[in-house]
């Protein structure tokens, strides 16, 4: 396993250790103990699959105090985590990477973070791990095309929810949720 600096306090990218042959493949998506070891310390009481079509753009979302570890199990995405912490030299900016399933990495975001992703392959499924419950009460969006953070989606023709599309402009209730 190895640890990625992303340039964003405590967002962390890590490559795994990925074993292929001609059975197919494997690696392990979560080890508390090297997870540790590489500065990861939050409990993980909650997991989400998503599973999105091509196309698909999901987010931008948040969740008060929650961490999360993103893996794809299947296909290929561009992930995107937004920076919300108010104290943070990157506040107000985000880091984007492709992850997929041929050669997986993880994103590791602690509190503090909108995440969204755009599906690139015919089908992805995502595993996030959460270091919080869900909490309808505790959750918050940003419109996903936010000029103010102006995201380079590589795909002009992307499919949103309604409710992904109805998100406000960054400021709008981020606040009382990350701080």
């Amino acid at each position: 396993m190895k640890l990625n600096k992303t340039g964003f306090d405590d967002l962390l990218l890590i490559e795994v250790n990925f074993f292929y042959d001609f059975r197919g493949s494997f690696f392990e998506s979560w080890r508390e103990n090297e997870y540790k070891k590489l500065g990861i310390n939050e409990v993980f009481i909650q997991d989400n699959i998503s599973i999105s079509k091509k196309n698909i753009l999901r987010g931008l979302h948040f969740q008060k105090n929650q961490g999360q570890l993103v893996t794809v199990v299947h296909g290929k995405i561009f992930d995107v985590a937004v920076d919300l912490r108010p104290n943070s030299k990157t506040y107000k900016n985000y880091f984007s990477i492709e992850l997929n399933s041929k050669n997986p990495k993880q994103l590791y975001m602690p509190p503090g973070f909108a995440h969204g992703f755009c599906v690139l392959s015919d089908l992805a499924i995502i595993n996030y791990k959460c270091t919080q419950y869900y909490n309808s009460k505790d959750e918050g969006g940003i419109i996903w095309n936010d000029p103010s953070i102006d995201i380079k989606w590589p795909l002009n023709d992307h499919i949103i929810s309604e409710r992904d599309s109805s998100f406000p402009k960054l400021g709008h209730n981020y606040d009382r949720i990350c701080t």
